[in-house]
């Protein structure tokens, strides 16, 4: 049996990094909320949430790995990506327990793409955006 993947096994790349792999065919898997996704998001993203916000606070969505298992293949290559890069990490780690294979964490998330210039939402400026992809509970 292989032995359990933790935070320090998983690949994290920065945004430059994470964007050219997204121009060579990786698949971008945005873990952040609904409400956090629909406020703006990378092109192609699919969004499945890792957290839910309730009353009691954050909490781990439950169904996280079997909506993946439905959505994405065991061989895809993934460039995961949260708001900041606590949740994509903790993703990527259940992805690579999971048997994922191509697993990449973005380093900062997408706080650091929208900083970075990469958003490319002209109908928004980036102070908003920055503002607005905040994970508040």
């Amino acid at each position: 049996m292989a032995e359990a993947k933790r935070g320090e096994d998983v690949k994290s790349v920065d945004v430059f990094t994470a964007k050219g792999l997204l121009s060579t065919g990786h698949l971008y898997l945005d873990v952040r909320t609904s409400e956090e996704f629909n406020t703006s998001h990378i092109e192609n993203a699919i969004n499945v949430p890792y957290m839910f916000k309730t009353q009691e606070g954050k909490v781990k969505n439950p169904e996280f790995l079997i909506r993946i298992s439905s959505i994405l293949k065991k061989q895809d290559h993934l460039v995961v990506g949260c708001n900041s890069g606590g949740r994509s990490l903790k993703a990527c780690v259940d992805l690579l327990n999971e048997g994922f294979e191509h697993v990449t964490n973005m380093e900062r998330g997408y706080s650091s793409w929208v900083d970075n210039g990469h958003a490319g939402d002209k109908d928004k400026p980036s102070d908003e955006l920055k503002i607005a992809c905040k994970f508040r509970p």
